[in-house]
């Protein structure tokens, strides 16, 4: 059974940083195109970042020059490096499969609620 166990979440000011990890557990990791998402209750889930099995990341511009996405295939964990955090930033953050490139998502884990205060 395959399972995504996000964290690193928390309360931060403006400005701040948070570094979010992704745990994969029960399939093999390095044959996925990966990224994290992030939802807003009411909205639909955001692509926020992407990586390839290359280590090529692709960015939202909403994201873009503040947000670092990352793997380690060898300990089947995905990273998401947060800078410069905005309230805008606000939201429970995911990680699966990247949905543009893979069409059968994993489960999806619980999440990680990240708050920017202002």
């Amino acid at each position: 059974q395959v399972q995504l166990a996000e964290s690193g979440g928390g309360l931060v000011q403006t400005g701040g940083s948070l570094r979010l990890s992704c745990v994969v557990s029960g399939t093999t990791f390095t044959g996925y195109n990966m990224a994290w998402y992030r939802q807003v209750p009411g909205n639909q889930r955001e692509l926020v970042a992407r990586i390839d099995t290359r280590n090529n990341p692709i960015y939202a511009d909403s994201v873009k020059g503040r947000f670092t996405i990352s793997r380690m295939n060898v300990w089947k964990t995905l990273f998401l490096q947060m800078d410069s955090l905005k309230p805008e930033d606000t939201a429970v953050y995911f990680c699966n499969k990247d949905r543009q490139v893979h069409s059968n998502m994993f489960s999806w884990g619980q999440g990680t609620q990240v708050t920017v205060s202002s």
